[in-house]
This record gives structure tokens, sequence and C-alpha cells, in this order.
């Protein structure tokens, strides 16, 4: 399933041992992602400081590292949607893969044994969490 990109070790790793419909969460600053991730999933804390790297830093890298057919987000509560979202569908540039979440719904999507991987950054933006499935590569 892999493309190349991406040369941390232990995501790469993860990654190869990954298949169609396995999921990967990158996280803001502000996900607890040791409480709301499957505990078996592998976490790499990448989030070296405030801001550092970016959520849609990350994202950038897997997606030239692996196929994704679908990106799923946290909708906030209440409000505009988050500006970030504008980004991770710019990046992604097919609108039709990106769903929304309630905030519970999400994490429980999180919680679940096909999350093989979570990634968190250093983002500072709030609801700046992406959970992709890993595609298949035609």
């Amino acid at each position: 399933m892999l493309k190349t990109a991406c040369i941390n070790p232990e995501i790469m790793s993860t990654l190869a041992r990954c298949g169609h419909g396995d999921k990967i969460l990158i996280t803001d600053g502000n996900y607890p992602i040791d409480s709301n991730t499957n505990h078996n999933a592998k976490k790499v804390y990448m989030n070296l400081t405030h801001g550092i790297p970016t959520a849609t830093q990350v994202l950038e890298v897997m997606l030239k590292t692996v196929a994704v057919e679908k990106a799923e987000v946290m909708i906030p509560d209440e409000g505009e949607e988050p500006a970030i979202f504008r980004e991770f569908k710019s990046i992604i540039a097919d609108e039709e893969l990106f769903h929304g979440l309630e905030r519970y719904e999400f994490y429980e999507e999180c919680k679940k044994e096909n999350v093989k991987l979570a990634i968190a950054t250093g983002e500072q933006r709030v609801y700046a969490n992406i959970l992709l499935t890993i595609g298949v590569v035609s």
C-alpha cells in the first residue's frame, strides 16, 4: 500500500503492516490521543513544539505515502465550520472523500481496531483532527 515520501521509521513500519480499510489518525495538539484511540494503535508523538509540525504538513506527507479512500473530521457542536477543514479539503483535492462526524462519534471511530496509527502533531488550531481510511493503490 506504500507510495513513498515519509521517512519516519515508526510510521513507515506501521504503514507497511496496513491494508485496505485500516485507518490513520492525525491529531492536533489538544486531542486526547491516549484515551481516545485504539489502545493497540501505534502512537507517534511528532509534536516537537507548539505548531510544529502542523496537521496539514503531516496530512500532505501521508497522502504522498498511502492511497486514501476516505477522510473523516470531527464537526464542532455549534458554530461555523473550522477554517482547517477548507485546508484539509484543498490538500485532499477530492471533496467526495471528505466526511464529518459528531465529536463522540469521531472518538468512537478512533477507538476501533482498524485504527493502526495515531500521529500527534504540534497543531494549535482546534478541530484539526483527521481520520484517514487507507484505500487501494491502483
